[in-house]
């Protein structure tokens, strides 16, 4: 079953779809750092298939650089990371470049959803205007046209909560029409990620579209659950312990076992190597307020901004946002929601061990999204990455979840 990937991202959606033997024939995305992360898991892919897995382990160790790695891997694999913003004219280039890829072969599927900004309930309700005009909730006017052109058998199309009720629901029924006119019937899903094994509070719209002429027997991804209970510790405990500012970016030694939960989600996978394990460096300032807040946790209390001493806030909104600073709290079953703003800075997700005090690193927060320990997320200059890997995180769809989802449509198609 060979797939376009969309929007693509860091690649959280495709992998899932590899892992239920789907082959991508091209990753379209228009932010750079991601595509290099992309091209990475390419390389990641291919020596792995062709036994030649030790040149990866090189790379994560340090022992080769980006550059080298790459001119191990066909010029095509690399190739089929498509670097422009869908829409205009990119179109023409990036259909250019797809067929390159094809090589007389059929499309079953296209996955992706567009960026998510201009649905979120959090985006409009930063913006006056509430996002109205904004060309990124036409997107999936540019989706559709991949559907017309490319003809799958299915898609798989994934967005924020806020797509329902974005314009009244204007958008919503639109792309409906719209995908309609193309060929395609379509049903909505809303999901949560922690009932398909990631250890995090993540809620998602996923549409699943498929031809008309198709008679199919949807699956209720609604019904999906996860029979059996982690807690989030269960992803952190065999992590080095490092304090602010501390870690190394490649090539990390773990120092305890993996347990039942991190191999069966295909976290721990088999090497003892670990990168991006970093935290960043913290005031003294915020320091003192995560102790508090990890403190409060301990007592079964949240954090409420304004009763922080006075000394320690900064902000001068005191109406809103009253849990700007959070713990991830080790002992429930999930974490809150990773959101790209976590590369801006940490204070939504300070790590629950005090003796620690600090926030997550991004080896941290890619497994709450249940990315495996050998995904590296790149930056545009190789080792510039720990904001461009948080963004794409953030960003991501959980492996786990997109899994989930490929295994079901693998059996309708």
């Amino acid at each position: 079953m060979n797939y376009i990937d969309l929007f693509a991202g860091a690649g959280g959606l495709s992998e899932g779809f590899i892992r239920e033997g789907f082959s991508p024939i091209a990753h379209v995305e228009m932010d750079e750092a991601a595509c290099y992360t992309l091209k990475t898991r390419a390389a990641y892919h291919f020596l792995k298939s062709e036994k030649k897995f030790d040149i990866y382990k090189k790379y994560l160790k340090n022992e080769i650089t980006r550059d080298e790695l790459y001119k191990k891997i066909p010029t095509e694999i690399l190739n089929s990371v498509i670097n422009l913003p869908i829409g205009g004219e990119n179109n023409p280039k990036i259909h250019k470049e797809i067929e390159k890829q094809l090589n007389n072969r059929e499309v079953d599927l296209i996955i992706g959803g567009p960026p998510c900004q201009a649905y979120s309930l959090v985006g409009r309700a930063r913006r006056k205007d509430g996002m109205k005009g904004d060309p990124r909730n036409y997107l999936y006017v540019q989706y559709a046209k991949y559907l017309e052109k490319y003809q799958p058998k299915m898609f798989v199309f994934e967005n924020v909560l806020g797509l329902k009720s974005a314009g009244s629901g204007i958008y919503l029924y639109n792309m409906e029409k719209l995908f309609d006119k193309k060929g395609y019937n379509m049903k909505l899903f809303t999901v949560e990620a922690n009932n398909f094994g990631v250890l995090q509070n993540r809620r998602r719209v996923i549409i699943l579209g498929w031809q008309k002429e198709i008679n199919i027997d949807l699956p209720d991804l609604e019904a999906i659950r996860c029979n059996t209970k982690h807690t989030v510790s269960e992803l952190l405990n065999d992590l080095p312990s490092i304090q602010a500012g501390e870690g190394v970016d490649k090539f990390v030694s773990y120092g305890k076992p993996s347990i039942a939960y991190l191999n069966n989600a295909g976290i721990r996978n088999g090497i003892d190597i670990l990168t991006q394990h970093v935290a960043r460096p913290h005031t003294v300032q915020d320091k003192e307020i995560y102790r508090i807040a990890v403190e409060q946790l301990h007592r079964g209390e949240r954090l409420n901004y304004p009763s922080l001493p006075k000394r320690l806030k900064t902000h001068n909104n005191q109406h809103s946002f009253f849990d700007r600073f959070k713990v991830v709290d080790a002992n429930a079953e999930y974490s809150q929601t990773i959101v790209a703003h976590i590369a801006k800075d940490g204070h939504y997700y300070i790590h629950p061990d005090i003796k620690q005090n600090r926030s997550l690193t991004v080896r941290e927060a890619a497994r709450l999204q249940s990315f495996p320990d050998d995904f590296y997320f790149e930056g545009v200059k190789e080792g510039k990455n720990r904001t461009a890997a948080f963004k794409q995180i953030g960003n991501a769809v959980p492996p786990l979840m997109a899994q989930s989802i490929a295994a079901t449509i693998i059996e309708l198609i």
